[in-house]
């Protein structure tokens, strides 16, 4: 059985459940006991980091242990642990006595024009709907950086998801170098109706947090929502509900939203799919939307009857009238979810890139250090749904479609529109498959022109045409196809020109046909664009061995 265990509830959540302070070695003690356990017993997670690495960074921690504070010392430990860059092993911050961990009564959320204040308590009403410019003084970019190390984020949404939380946390804050002393009042730098302005938030007594339901303050009677409440938009609506559906007539669409991986109590997930494939089959409907960007996981084992129902209802499963909307918090056993969406149905993903890697380490074990008691979340289960060749750090969207605050604030909802306005008449799902196939048949002019479009088309933002392309004429440098390599790589170096690895490949292409002086002139283009980096090594070491061979 798989269940999410998201520890990452905020970055005050790590805490332990000792009552006294403990000394330096102490703390000492549970960083070996840590070191040792994940060592002899997890070095499987040593994919992303390497044992050097980390026992290099247990070394300085272990140096620095007498001269830190307490706070300091735990977010130490959490870094270590974050350092795998898996969401499901994370240091267990627990509410406790002698390391208070706060956070600031508001909760920021990352819309792709800035981060606002999405939700605040009531005492801080002036500052609803700001944009975040800066925290104590420090830009938002540079802040978000310097926290970045306390997160375990396995890719750049999971931290667009999560990063808020620990931004929030003055003990991480002053851990991390953001402010120079602990001090329980914070000072934002904001922007509002084109103004900017200063506020001091003061941080919620120790053990308290702010109360979101996935990842939104909900408005109450302490605590406001920068969303206008007079309507509800379909993906927030019945959030009391794990699922439910609503049939949408003008459009003919079935929209169901699935915010867990596991049964509602009032019905589980067989008996609703019953009931909505039951629908589909009986009424008129064209489309099909399954919204799971809210969906943080739960049991995968309870995904079989969602993937066989879509592959059994016909009418449903074809290109263009089933959609799934997935987004940052689209993570674990819902990762898997979307994983067997890709691999068994004809779903295309609208959104944006899903939270978790394709293929990870998922279920975690507790491990109590042994002093402090503060848990370890350490994850032993490897879940491969799709071969090594297809892991990506995420699942992309076919279409990228994300939101503004403006568009949050008045309950527009830009994914869900995109879907129901979708008329797919020069939509191409697999772009490369696509690219093949006119290649192929010699439609160049077609293909040079179509990529062309489609690179520039916002839609395809998350597919990495440089990296498809470049590879597509790899394969067929292997395969001997040398000069059709050739007309590839001089395709990306026309789309890429700033790109210096398209001119070391480029530079290879001419190198296996023969052509040393355009080899040397591409790789010594490569060198100069990139003289420090990787793309700039191997150039020079290729224009060696070009020289060495001569010899």
């Amino acid at each position: 059985m798989k269940q999410l265990f998201l520890l990452l509830l905020s970055c005050f959540v790590l805490q332990s459940a000792a009552q006294s302070t403990l000394t330096a070695e102490q703390w000492q003690e549970d960083l070996k006991f840590l070191q040792s356990t994940i060592h002899d017993d997890y070095s499987f997670l040593f994919k992303k980091t390497t044992a050097q690495e980390f026992d290099k960074a247990a070394a300085r921690l272990h140096k620095d242990i007498p001269n830190l504070e307490e706070h300091e010392i735990v977010v130490g430990l959490a870094r270590l642990v974050s350092s795998f860059k898996y969401g499901h092993t994370v240091l267990g911050f627990r509410y406790q006595q002698h390391v208070g961990f706060h956070q600031l009564p508001l909760n920021m959320y990352e819309f792709n024009d800035g981060m606002y204040i999405q939700g605040v308590h009531k005492d801080y009403a002036n500052t609803l709907g700001a944009k975040v410019i800066a925290v104590a003084g420090v830009p938002l970019k540079n802040a978000l950086s310097a926290i970045a190390p306390v997160v375990p984020a396995e890719n750049d949404q999971f931290f667009k998801a999560y990063a808020p939380l620990y931004l929030s946390c003055p003990e991480v804050l002053h851990a991390q170098g953001i402010i120079k002393e602990l001090s329980q009042s914070v000072e934002l730098t904001l922007e509002k109706n084109g103004k900017t302005f200063k506020q001091i938030f003061k941080a919620l007594p120790t053990g308290e947090r702010i109360p979101t339901s996935y990842s939104l303050v909900l408005q109450d009677e302490n605590w406001l929502d920068a969303r206008n409440q007079d309507v509800t938009p379909n993906y927030l609506k019945h959030l009391d509900k794990i699922y439910y559906y609503e049939y949408l007539p003008e459009q003919k669409t079935v929209y169901v939203r699935q915010s867990q991986i596991q049964d509602d109590p009032s019905e589980d997930i067989p008996t609703f799919y019953n009931k909505v494939f039951d629908f589909i089959e009986n009424n008129d409907v064209e489309k099909l939307v399954i919204d799971v960007r809210l969906n943080g996981g739960g049991n995968n084992y309870k995904n079989k009857p969602v993937i066989t129902g879509i592959v059994k209802t016909e009418k449903i499963n074809q290109v263009g009238k089933l959609f799934v909307i997935i987004g940052r918090r689209t993570f674990s056993a819902c990762q898997n979810l979307i994983n067997e969406m890709s691999n068994y149905t004809n779903a295309i993903f609208v959104g944006e890139p899903s939270s978790e890697n394709i293929n990870f380490y998922g279920d975690n074990n507790r491990v109590d250090l042994p002093n402090s008691k503060i848990p370890a979340f350490l994850s032993f289960a490897w879940w491969q749904d799709k071969p090594q060749w297809e892991n990506a750090d995420w699942t992309a969207p076919h279409i990228a479609v994300d939101m503004s605050f403006d568009e949050y604030k008045t309950n527009k909802d830009p994914v869900l529109n995109t879907v129901l306005n979708f008329k797919g008449d020069d939509f191409v799902i697999n772009p490369m498959a696509y690219f093949t196939n006119l290649f192929l048949t010699g439609k160049i002019d077609q293909l040079k022109t179509d990529a062309a479009r489609m690179i520039k088309d916002p839609k395809y933002k998350f597919f990495n045409f440089e990296a498809e392309f470049n590879k597509a004429g790899y394969q067929l440098l292997g395969s001997g196809q040398t000069q059709e390599a050739i007309f590839v790589f001089q395709m990306v170096t026309q789309y890429f020109p700033d790109s210096a690895n398209a001119w070391d490949s480029l530079a290879e292409g001419y190198l296996k046909a023969g052509d040393k002086e355009k080899a040397t002139e591409y790789y010594s283009k490569a060198i100069k664009m990139d003289p420090n980096g990787p793309t700039g090594k191997n150039a020079r070491e290729m224009l060696r061995t070009m020289v060495n061979n001569e010899d």
